[in-house]
């Protein structure tokens, strides 16, 4: 009986300890840019130094922009599926042009409606939620 009591509590206490995790649906944003172009991050830059300093890492939710601010949260949404992500500005690009934001892969494939695509077109929104 102690034993499940000291669990039970030891989990409450976990739990009340925990930071809400903020979702792209109650966030505050405006509107950047509608209609660009995303592309994503190839492999062979995990482990290298990004723009901000960073060690970029394709497991992570950042992308590269050419002039927001290192570490401005944007919200980036697939309007074919309705599927959006927040991620952290934290490296400058894409250079290629017609790109408007490089995504890592993880951020790519949460939104994308076709994991072969290797460019979607995206609503970009800054995340305008001092809380975030």
């Amino acid at each position: 009986m102690n034993l499940r009591y000291n669990l039970f509590v030891l989990i409450l206490l976990i739990l009340t300890g925990c930071k809400t995790a903020h979702t792209a649906k109650n966030t505050k944003t405006s509107l950047y840019k509608n209609e660009v172009f995303a592309c994503y991050y190839h492999n062979k830059f995990n482990g290298r130094t990004t723009a901000s300093g960073e060690v970029f890492s394709n497991k992570k939710l950042t992308a590269a922009h050419k002039k927001l601010p290192f570490g401005t949260r944007v919200k980036v949404t697939n309007p074919q599926n309705n599927k959006n992500v927040i991620v952290l500005i934290n490296d400058r690009g894409p250079f290629t042009k017609g790109f408007e934001i490089d995504l890592s892969k993880k951020a790519f494939d949460q939104i994308t409606h076709d994991s072969n695509a290797g460019k979607i077109k995206v609503k970009l929104e800054i995340i305008n939620d001092p809380n975030y």
